[in-house]
């Protein structure tokens, strides 16, 4: 077996629905396995996966036991000669994935392989390349000054900013939205470290392929990542989790340095800690007494873009839904630029999602397309035939 695919999927049911339907088309010809490791959600993704998905090898955990442990969970059933670690809210190109086991098979000592990841808008995710967070990474992450002075090359390392977007390139730490490895490496350095509930788990693990001697390399091959749906990032929990593993990575890693590092690292990640849950306490009494930013006043506009029976079934979803709507006939054979050869009205006022017939466009073009002129007011969205689905980063709509 050439691959063995996992998937950890906690109350994303409809998303996860997606990122199966990219993955079987990427996996054409392959020789490989699926699994899905449910953490025990209760929007009935067991029940739909039972009775629906019969290629999908399914372990439903009657508890949520964490990123680590679930990805373990399947780790140890696997045959593939390279495991990839993808999250449930992305999807992915067509020649995704080939391109992947291409670049493996011909580097040798390439331990792990991530890629380029989009945000909703096209734009590339600066997670998708990472540096190790040493203890004065971490704390100009921390500090604020990576994100004040992004392609500072002491600063600015923590996102590896100096590297080419365009061409593949070593790189330390690997995002666990897609994370393939392989097997034998992983068979050396060991499992992802269950001490971590979600979050930083890929850190440590990208971190003890490094210092076993494999390369961890980015490539330019795309997908999209939604964030935010594996996880409720306006919750005290994710603050909670997020920044208690940078404690356990720290504590585990760097806790023999000196008193004048280790402190402030310590120090700055509960700060951060602290501003961030005063954010969400400030947001949440915000929005109970009915306050809202001139963002949330937004309109939203859903421009759908696909073949004239989708079309039709979108009219029926946007009439039902009370959408604003529009409606262009199109497929990649007689428009390769979709939206962009459109004069659509997106501004500070106006945000506008581009909504995708997965029939008439590929996932490898559509993401070719918002990749190509990314535009923080015209974001992503999928039209699934097969589902009667619209699915956008905020909501799914039926």
């Amino acid at each position: 077996m050439k691959l063995s695919i996992i998937i950890v999927s906690y109350n994303v049911k409809f998303y996860l629905m997606q990122c199966l339907d990219s993955i079987k088309r990427a996996i054409d010809g392959i020789d490989a396995e699926i699994f899905v490791v449910d953490n025990h959600s209760k929007d009935d993704t067991v029940e739909y996966l039972t009775a629906t998905d019969h290629d999908v090898k399914l372990i439903a955990s009657h508890h949520n036991n964490g990123f680590a442990k679930a990805n373990n969970m399947a780790i140890r059933q696997t045959s593939g000669e390279y495991v990839l670690l993808i999250n449930p809210d992305t999807f992915v190109g067509e020649n995704t994935i080939k391109e992947c086991l291409d670049f493996m098979d011909s580097h040798p000592n390439a331990g792990g392989l991530g890629l380029q990841m989009l945000n909703c808008d096209g734009s590339q995710a600066l997670e998708s390349r990472r540096g190790k967070p040493t203890p004065m990474t971490s704390f100009y992450k921390m500090s604020g000054l990576c994100a004040k002075f992004p392609t500072h090359k002491r600063f600015g390392k923590y996102y590896m900013c100096g590297m080419s977007w365009n061409t593949p390139g070593k790189i330390e730490i690997i995002s666990g939205a897609f994370m393939m490895m392989r097997k034998t490496a992983l068979d050396k350095v060991g499992l992802l470290d269950e001490d971590f509930f979600m979050y930083g788990e890929d850190i440590d693990l990208s971190y003890r392929l490094m210092t076993e001697g494999y390369d961890n390399w980015y490539i330019p091959a795309k997908i999209l990542h939604y964030k935010g749906e594996s996880t409720q990032k306006s919750s005290f929990r994710y603050v909670h989790v997020f920044y208690e593993a940078m404690l356990i990575f720290l504590r585990k890693h760097y806790s023999h340095t000196g008193f004048w590092l280790y402190i402030p690292i310590k120090t700055a990640i509960y700060v951060k800690a602290s501003f961030a849950l005063v954010k969400i306490l400030t947001d949440n009494v915000n929005k109970m007494l009915g306050f809202t930013t001139r963002k949330n006043r937004r309109n939203v506009k859903y421009v759908f873009i696909g073949k004239v029976n989708s079309l039709e079934a979108c009219r029926q979803i946007a009439n039902r839904n009370g959408l604003i709507a529009e409606y262009i006939e199109s497929d990649e054979y007689s428009n390769k630029l979709g939206h962009t050869m459109l004069h659509i009205n997106a501004d500070n006022d106006n945000k506008v999602y581009a909504v995708y017939d997965i029939t008439a466009y590929k996932y490898e073009t559509i993401l070719e397309i918002f990749s190509l002129k990314p535009n923080k007011d015209i974001l992503i969205g999928t039209y699934l035939p097969q589902h009667n689905m619209i699915i956008t980063d905020k909501e799914i709509i039926s």
